[in-house]
C-alpha cells in the first residue's frame, strides 16, 4: 500500500513522449499542461479561442525553461473545426497522451453550429470524435487517453442516450452538465474494453479534479439564485487549479489499468491528495455503454475501429 500522497514528483521523466491536452487556456488545464512540459514532454495545447491560446501558450514559456509545445486550435463545439485539429495533429506524429480536458458547465441552452445541444456537444461528442480520429497516432504511440469526468455524474439516474440534436422537453443545465460527465465515464471505459478486446495498444482512464477554482465552476452558476451561497460554498471546499490537476496528471502517468477513475481522496471526493474513486453503477453500464457509443458514431459520423 501507498503511504504518501501522490506529488508532482511522482510523474516522472516524460521527454521523448507527445501529448494533447484540451481546454489549455486557463485552470486545471493549463495546469496539467505546465505539469507535463516541465517534465520533458512534448505537449499540444488545444483551446478554441486563438488569442487566450496564445496567452496560455506565453505563461508556458514564462514558467517551464525550453518547453517543447505548439498551440493547436480547436473548437470541441464544432464537428468541422475538430476534423481539422485532428488532422493538423495527425501530422505531428505517434500520440502517447491524449487528456480530454476541455469543457462548459451548466451553460443556457444553446444549440451548436452541428445542431447538438451545447455541453453535450462540448464535453462529450467533440472528445469522442477527437479521440475517434487521433486513434492511429494514439495506437502508433501505445498511448493513454484520460477523459475528464464530475462526481456529479452521481445525480443521474438514466443514461444520456436521447438524440442530441432532438430539442430537451425542459432543459435544466446541470442536470446536462451532470449527463455529459456521465457519457465522459460511460465512454472511458468502453474504449478502455473495446482497446482490450481488439488487442490495440491503448489505455483508458478516467479522472476529476475535485472542486476546483476555475473561471469554468464560476461561469456554471453566474446569475442562478442563491449564487451568493454558491460562491461561499466553493471557497470553503474549493482547491486551487494546481491542485485540482493533481488526478488528471496521476491518471495520466501514474502505472495504473485502464478502466481506472482518479479524483481527490479527501472528504467528499472534493479535495485533497488524488486516488483511486468510486463511480456509479450506471458509469460501469456496458449495455448503456454500448448504446451511446453507437448513438455518438451515428451523431458524429466517427466509427472507430
Amino acid at each position: 500500500m501507498r503511504e504518501q500522497p501522490w506529488t508532482y514528483a511522482d510523474i516522472g521523466d516524460l521527454t521523448g513522449s507527445r501529448a494533447l491536452v484540451t481546454g489549455v487556456t486557463s485552470g486545471v488545464g493549463e495546469a496539467v499542461a505546465q505539469a507535463l512540459a516541465a517534465h520533458g514532454a512534448e505537449v499540444v495545447l488545444a483551446g478554441r479561442n486563438q488569442g487566450r491560446l496564445t496567452a496560455s501558450l506565453e505563461r508556458l514559456r514564462d514558467r517551464v525553461l525550453d518547453p517543447l509545445v505548439r498551440p493547436l486550435q480547436l473548437d470541441l463545439a464544432d464537428q468541422s473545426s475538430v476534423r481539422r485539429a485532428a488532422a493538423e495533429a495527425a501530422t505531428y506524429g505517434p500520440l502517447h497522451l491524449l487528456v480530454n480536458n476541455a469543457g462548459v458547465m451548466a451553460t443556457p441552452y444553446a444549440r451548436t453550429v452541428d445542431g447538438f445541444e451545447l455541453q453535450m456537444a462540448t464535453n462529450f461528442l467533440g472528445h469522442f470524435t477527437l479521440t475517434g480520429l487521433l486513434l492511429p497516432q494514439l495506437v502508433a504511440g501505445s498511448a493513454r487517453v484520460v477523459s475528464v469526468s464530475s462526481q456529479g455524474h452521481r445525480t443521474v439516474r438514466t443514461a444520456p442516450l436521447q438524440d442530441p440534436r432532438l430539442p430537451p422537453r425542459r432543459y435544466h443545465r446541470w442536470l446536462t452538465y451532470a449527463r455529459s460527465k456521465l457519457a465522459n465515464l460511460l465512454f472511458a471505459f468502453e474504449l478502455d474494453r473495446r482497446a482490450r478486446a481488439a488487442g490495440l495498444p491503448l489505455t483508458s482512464v478516467a479522472a476529476h479534479p475535485g472542486i476546483a477554482l476555475t473561471g469554468l465552476m464560476a461561469s456554471g452558476h453566474r446569475g442562478a439564485a442563491g449564487g451568493s451561497i454558491l460562491d461561499a460554498a466553493f471557497s470553503m471546499l474549493g482547491q486551487p487549479p494546481w491542485q485540482g490537476a493533481l488526478p488528471l496528471l496521476m491518471a495520466a502517468t501514474a502505472d495504473l489499468p485502464g478502466g481506472t477513475y482518479v479524483g481527490p481522496s479527501g472528504p467528499g471526493e472534493a479535495r485533497g491528495a488524488p486516488g483511486i474513486v468510486g463511480s456509479s453503477r450506471l458509469a460501469r453500464d456496458r449495455e448503456a455503454a454500448g448504446r451511446l457509443w453507437r448513438l455518438a458514431e451515428g451523431a458524429t459520423g466517427v466509427a472507430y475501429p
